[in-house]
C-alpha cells in the first residue's frame, strides 16, 4: 500500500450497484514524491505523486463540490496505464472543527478494468454505498453518474507539481553549512533571524545561488517537471456525501495492489 499525506479542508458557502470489495495492504509509506524508493518506482501505476483537494463553489451556501486529485506514475508516457490490479483510493474524514475527536470517514474507492471501464464506490463510515459511477473516464467533460452527484475523470496529464531543482539544492547546501550553529525552538523547530530567512525564500524562488547583496542577480527558478507527465485521478464529489461529521475535512489516498 502506498500512502500520501493528506490536506485540510473547511467547507463553506464556497466551497446504484456494488459488490464487496476486499483490500490487501501489506506495507505502507508515507510522503510527497516524484523520485522514490526502488520498490515504489518498480510500480509506477501504484506509486502516487502527489494529492490535491480543493472546493467548488455552489449556488448557495449548502451546495458546492468537493475536488479530489490524485496523481501517480511518475514521468508517465503515452503507454502508462492505470492497474487493474490496484484499487485507488481517497479518504475524507469530516468532523465539526479543527482538531476535533470525533472523526467521520468517507471513502472513495476506484478500480479500473481498462483505460476505458473503470468503476467507483464512494462509501459511507459503516461501508454502505451513497455513490456509484461506472463507465469511460476517459473524456475531459468526465464521467457522471446517474444521480450527478460524483464525476471522474483518468487519464495522462501534464504534472501539475512545481520543483525548482537548482533552488532546493542549493537551499539544501545553505542548511548543512548552517546545520551545527543552528538552535531549536521547544516545538523542534530551527529559529533564524530575518535575513536568513530572506535568503532561503530566495533561494527556493531562484535557480542559482543568489548574491545577498544584490538580488537582481536573482535567475527565475525554473520548474523542472515542466515536460512531464503523470496519470491523474480526478474525483469531484457533492459535499453533502462527505460532511456527516462536520465540514472540516481532513484527507488523504492510498494505492492498494491485490496481492
Amino acid at each position: 500500500m502506498k500512502n500520501k499525506l493528506g490536506l485540510w479542508l473547511r467547507l463553506g458557502a464556497l466551497g446504484a450497484a456494488a459488490g464487496a470489495i476486499a483490500i490487501a495492504a501489506p506495507h505502507m509509506a508515507l510522503g510527497a514524491d516524484h523520485l522514490d524508493s526502488p520498490a515504489a518506482m518498480a510500480d509506477p501505476p501504484a506509486d502516487i505523486n502527489d494529492m490535491y483537494a480543493w472546493m467548488a463553489p455552489g449556488t448557495d451556501e449548502a451546495s458546492g463540490n468537493l475536488n479530489l486529485v490524485a496523481t501517480v506514475a511518475p514521468f508517465a508516457t503515452g503507454d502508462s496505464m492505470f492497474s487493474d490490479a490496484v484499487t485507488y483510493v481517497f479518504h475524507v474524514e469530516s468532523r465539526a472543527a479543527f482538531g476535533a475527536p470525533d472523526v467521520t470517514e468517507t471513502r472513495v474507492l476506484c478500480q479500473f478494468y481498462s483505460e476505458t471501464n473503470l468503476e467507483c464506490w464512494v462509501l459511507a463510515a459503516d461501508d454502505s454505498v451513497v455513490a456509484y459511477v461506472e463507465g469511460d473516464p476517459s473524456d475531459e467533460a468526465g464521467l457522471t453518474n446517474a444521480d450527478e452527484n460524483v464525476r471522474v475523470y483518468a487519464g495522462l496529464r501534464n504534472d501539475p507539481f512545481f520543483f525548482n531543482l537548482g533552488g532546493f539544492n542549493n537551499t539544501i547546501d545553505t542548511v548543512r553549512t548552517a546545520a551545527s550553529s543552528l538552535e531549536f525552538d521547544a516545538a523542534g523547530c530551527p529559529t533564524v533571524d530575518s535575513d536568513t530567512s530572506g535568503l532561503l525564500v530566495r533561494q527556493l524562488s531562484s535557480n542559482t545561488t543568489p548574491d545577498p547583496s544584490d538580488p537582481s542577480m536573482d535567475t527565475p527558478a525554473t520548474d523542472d517537471f515542466a515536460a512531464s507527465n503523470v496519470l491523474a485521478l480526478v474525483v469531484q464529489l457533492d459535499k453533502t456525501l462527505v460532511n456527516s461529521g462536520g465540514d472540516t475535512l481532513s484527507i488523504w489516498a492510498s494505492t492498494h495492489r491485490a496481492e
